[in-house]
């Protein structure tokens, strides 16, 4: 996939939801996490999380939202119910993304759903495990994303792979200035007739 994105929470409570975020965020290939004023000493995420993301993703913590710090061009998604929030597998993911998560008992602070850039729910009855929650909008993202091979139109999954991408040919835009860079002489024509 093309691009990158991050995952983070506000205000979570319990290092168990933090522990399987990221190591879900480190299955999906997160280059990074992030924490807004979480409540628990994220170590004790250490074990609930059995992959050892903490010593392969970066970990950031900030004290509020004003504080936030994202790569230049990354976009922030929020991820809560709001009846103004696009359904996720409506949503076309940014190439460049950092989503966010509210805690276990609440929503994302009004701060906070001011500055994101986005903000997406997903289609459901309530309010699911923040872990699960995150989880499903990384594979969202991956399908939405990624290079897979198309669904069937028949129950059961696809009968042949994907083809692999095949690169044409190079384009030159300018052969006699790149001849030149390379310091080869023009090619001599000799027609029949001469």
């Amino acid at each position: 996939m093309r691009g990158y994105f991050a995952v983070g929470v506000e205000r979570i409570s319990k290092p168990g939801n933090v522990g399987n975020l990221m190591r879900s965020a480190h299955a999906f290939g997160a280059s990074f996490f992030f924490a807004i004023d979480p409540e628990p000493d994220l170590r004790e995420a250490r074990f609930v999380d059995t992959s050892g993301a903490a010593e392969h993703l970066p970990l950031y913590v900030y004290d509020r939202v004003a504080d936030l710090a994202l790569p230049k061009d990354c976009q922030l998604v929020g991820v809560e119910l709001t009846e103004d929030a696009v359904d996720l597998p409506s949503f076309r993911h940014p190439t460049r993304a950092a989503y966010v998560l509210g805690p276990e008992r609440g929503s994302l602070s009004a701060p906070l759903l001011e500055r994101c850039d986005f903000v997406v729910k997903i289609p459901m009855k309530f309010c699911i495990n923040v872990g699960v929650a995150g989880a499903l909008v990384m594979y969202d993202r991956m399908i939405s994303l990624g290079r897979f091979a198309e669904r069937p139109v028949r129950v059961g999954g696809p009968t042949e792979l994907r083809p692999e991408h095949k690169h044409g040919r190079q384009i030159m835009r300018n052969p006699e200035r790149r001849r030149r860079m390379r310091g080869e002489q023009k090619p001599v024509v000799i027609r029949d007739d001469e």
